[in-house]
């Protein structure tokens, strides 16, 4: 089991510069090199100041130069807003910058809003058939020439440059239904998954999907990884009240999701109120005790009880979502508890 850090600068005001959160980003990614997270993902957001990030390659660039081993992780770009040549030279350019340390994680797109102010209101729901073609020709530009002639993409012959030190960056598809999962490993791609504010009964059924999607393509040699994203939130065990700092945040948190993803109002200079409490008073996932058995929030021995059930399943990397709405304090101290108590339980 290796474990990541899923990071944005995340800004629900202007009581704090984008500078400070840089800096911030930049100590969490530090303390998780330090405590032996294999990667550190970031993806990419639009317009957004809940989550800041308008080309996770430029940031994972820089902290290439501030880090030597920790995994840099583009997690993930938004398909149908990167052409397929761009998508591998940039990751090639991200691979030799970071003397090999680059991965690509694509995903279709989900907020409207973004398709809207990027795409001219294209569907959000049409951003798989982008998705698709970036993950079947990116291997083909880092191993040399290639014309490509799809339904979104067409280019006559080119090959990435630079090229890669890796042969070739690991590609991750994030992945939720069947199909999905059976396209990603078909194409020789790692999985990544979230079970958003449910249960482990969803991680299952995840784990489910992608171990059928595995037994239909025994050509494909070398077996994907499944990586399983979630909420995290570590707190001490002498605090039996702790829970409820994490389940509040991750509560508040989407119900700014919830207004982002509505796309109903328009943001003012990037930004947005949270939807109602009252919106969720019908929604039991979203109240506070649903959330501590759902998310992964608890004291160091719950969660490595959870977390070794995800390895018993074959889970092979859990990434911890840092976006909660936690101050920096708390990210920090949970980050802090996950490295000196959970860490170690998986170390040979």
């Amino acid at each position: 089991m290796r474990f990541s850090l899923f990071i944005h600068m995340e800004r629900y005001d202007d009581s704090i510069s984008h500078r400070q959160h840089w800096e911030e980003l930049v100590e969490l990614t530090l303390l998780a090199e330090a405590g032996g997270f294999s990667t550190v993902w970031i993806g990419e957001h639009h317009g957004m100041e809940y989550t800041v990030s308008p080309n996770p390659m430029s940031q994972l660039a820089n902290l290439a130069a501030l880090t030597t081993k920790i995994r840099l992780g583009a997690g993930t770009i938004i398909a149908p807003f990167w052409n397929p040549l761009r998508t591998a030279g940039e990751t090639a350019l991200l691979d030799v910058i970071s003397n090999g340390r680059a991965e690509l994680g694509v995903a279709r797109g989900a907020y409207q809003f973004e398709f809207d102010r990027m795409l001219n209101g294209m569907p959000a729901t049409d951003g798989g058939k982008a998705m698709n073609e970036v993950v079947a020709t990116v291997n083909k530009l880092w191993d040399g020439d290639y014309a490509h002639d799809g339904e979104v993409y067409q280019f006559p012959a080119a090959t990435s440059v630079p090229k890669p030190v890796q042969k070739n960056p690991p590609v991750w598809v994030a992945a939720r239904s069947p199909e999905s999962h059976d396209f990603a490993v078909a194409n020789g791609c790692n999985v990544m998954v979230t079970p958003l504010m449910k249960g482990d009964e969803e991680v299952e059924d995840l784990v489910g999907k992608f171990e059928t999607a595995i037994a239909n393509h025994p050509e494909v040699e070398k077996r994907p990884d499944l990586m399983v994203l979630r909420h995290t939130y570590v707190h001490d065990e002498s605090d039996p009240e702790g829970w409820k700092v994490g389940a509040t945040a991750i509560n508040r948190f989407y119900r700014y999701f919830d207004a982002w993803f509505g796309n109903k109002t328009t943001p003012v200079n990037g930004f947005l109120d949270p939807s109602p409490e009252e919106k969720f008073a019908d929604r039991p996932e979203f109240e506070l005790d649903s959330l501590h058995r759902t998310a992964m929030i608890g004291t160091p021995a719950e969660v490595i009880e959870r977390v070794r059930h995800y390895e018993s399943l074959g889970v092979s990397e859990y990434s911890i979502w840092s976006d909660s709405s936690l101050t920096f304090a708390e990210k920090k101290r949970s980050l802090e508890l996950f490295i000196e108590h959970v860490v170690p339980a998986f170390q040979a």
